[in-house]
């Protein structure tokens, strides 16, 4: 449902203010919470998102939690800026196996996605990289999954499995 090719019923809204994000991160830092995760649904940030991310990102760190973003593909600079900022964790789903991924997703290539885990990592920041089942996958393709992330080196902190979630106007809002 986050691309903008389909017709999931999604808004497309414009990145929230810094004071906004910083109200969220507090409140949940009183509900216990010691990390903040921070997402766009885009495929790359440009300079002027990059901008405000950074700010984001150092105002949560200055609260004194684990700060954690997604944010799509990132280069060696945007990478390096995240890392002054205080970024702890890069979200960056390699989504399913290599063999099937041409099947999921075609505004990007697997190795886009290698390569921004690879940087990431060269920042010296944290990997959170798992993937989505259920999107007409075989075992074997899953299994394909765990493989790749399994092979990283050093392989991710964190590794979360979605389900697949059908959404109507989407591609896959018939898949099993």
């Amino acid at each position: 449902p986050q691309s903008a090719f389909n017709s999931a019923g999604v808004e497309n809204r414009k990145m929230l203010d810094v004071k906004t994000v910083v109200t969220a991160a507090q409140a949940a830092q009183q509900s216990g919470a010691g990390r903040f995760c921070m997402g766009a649904a885009w495929r790359e940030p440009s300079d002027e998102d990059m901008a405000g991310v950074v700010e984001m990102v150092r105002a949560v760190h200055d609260l004194g939690m684990e700060t954690c973003a997604t944010l799509g593909m990132l280069n060696d600079e945007q990478t390096e800026q995240l890392r002054a900022a205080g970024l702890d964790y890069y979200n960056h789903n390699l989504d399913t196996s290599p063999d099937y991924y041409g099947e999921i997703i075609s505004t990007r290539d697997y190795q886009d996605r290698l390569d921004t885990l690879e940087r990431v990592r060269k920042a010296g920041m944290h990997v959170c990289s798992g993937g989505i089942v259920g999107m007409g996958e075989s075992l074997t393709q899953r299994a394909g999954l765990i493989v790749q992330l399994a092979n990283l080196d050093p392989y991710p902190e964190s590794v979360p499995i979605n389900n697949l979630v059908n959404v109507e106007g989407t591609p896959l809002a018939q898949t099993d």
